[in-house]
């Protein structure tokens, strides 16, 4: 599948959680990162961690003497539903007041606005895919007549779920947390260094903020293994590389894959996962240990296939 077919791969897809608007990873105790939330009035979670994650900040906001209440929305309440590919946000166009437009909403950013006759539905333009899309979190009561106006107002919109999600998470070099990223993880190690502010380093004041700048010191000793994509080579049929996979190079095992599936729009095996440092360049080969036979494959910088986010013009 080349890369145009990639960009038709719209899916839409249902999921009960919240909105979201800014990403955020927590660093936790000495190492670790758990999963992301948005930050606004609202905070959407992973759904897997929703109660640690809103704990973890409730928690720091009391210790600094400070009032914070919190109500916890189930599926039952409130439902989300994302919609991602180039004819996504056009298609979503046609079901808002004329009057308005999302040309102006640009990646992370969010609008309240009325969708298929709703009333304030929440649209935020992300995803979880490296493709242009929106999440509109709608009351659950009206998520089916949502979804259904959806799907009738584009023909070339179709329900999918999380493996195609997945697919293109992989593609674009997104992780995914419990298998990428772990408490045990830190943001040096996944290469999510972008994330710590110039102000958080300097003032040193999140947690694990000792072991993780002394990771970012060059020539530190303490990172002995970091996270890269992995191309799989070869005209052997080879099955992709699944999480937990030791990956071998000249007969010793220098890392394992997290996460690994065949990519549609490049037509071969992908994956990522952990290699010791000296690995850590681009087109090093080695081999996947996958039912007791060994797969070649070559070191790769991710993303495999270039996002296309909506971004703000620079001025």
């Amino acid at each position: 599948m080349g890369e145009d077919e990639r960009r038709e791969r719209h899916y839409l897809h249902d999921k009960s959680v919240q909105h979201q608007q800014t990403k955020i990873y927590l660093s936790v105790g000495r190492v670790g990162v758990r999963p992301d939330f948005g930050a606004s009035p609202v905070v959407p979670s992973n759904a897997g961690s929703a109660t640690k994650n809103a704990l973890l900040p409730m928690n720091r906001f009391k210790s600094n003497g400070k009032s914070v209440d919190a109500e916890f929305l189930t599926s039952k309440d409130q439902s989300l539903i994302a919609i991602q590919g180039p004819k996504a946000v056009t298609t979503l166009d046609k079901l808002i007041p004329k009057t308005k437009t999302l040309d102006q909403l640009f990646f992370m950013q969010t609008a309240v606005l009325e969708v298929a006759g709703i009333k304030d539905c929440r649209i935020t333009r992300c995803g979880y895919t490296g493709e242009d899309g929106v999440e509109i979190s709608v009351p659950s009561c009206y998520v089916q007549h949502l979804t259904e106006a959806l799907l009738n107002e584009n023909e070339n919109i179709k329900m999918a779920g999380l493996g195609a999600r997945d697919s293109l998470r992989l593609e674009s070099g997104l992780c995914l947390y419990g298998a990428d990223i772990t408490p045990q993880t830190t943001p040096v190690e996944a290469g999510l260094t972008w994330l710590i502010a110039r102000r958080r380093r300097s003032e040193a004041d999140f947690p694990g903020a000792n072991r993780i700048l002394a990771q970012l010191q060059k020539g530190t000793k303490d990172v002995t293994h970091r996270r890269i994509g992995f191309t799989m080579l070869g005209e052997k049929k080879a099955p992709p590389a699944r999480t937990g996979v030791q990956i071998y190079n000249q007969n010793k095992c220098v890392g394992y894959v997290t996460s690994g599936c065949l990519s549609p729009s490049l037509g071969k095996n992908i994956a990522m996962g952990y290699i010791f440092e000296k690995f850590c360049n681009a087109d090093i080969l080695v081999q996947f240990k996958i039912r007791n036979s060994f797969f070649e494959a070559i070191t790769a910088r991710m993303p495999f296939v270039k996002s296309q986010y909506y971004l703000k013009p620079k001025k």
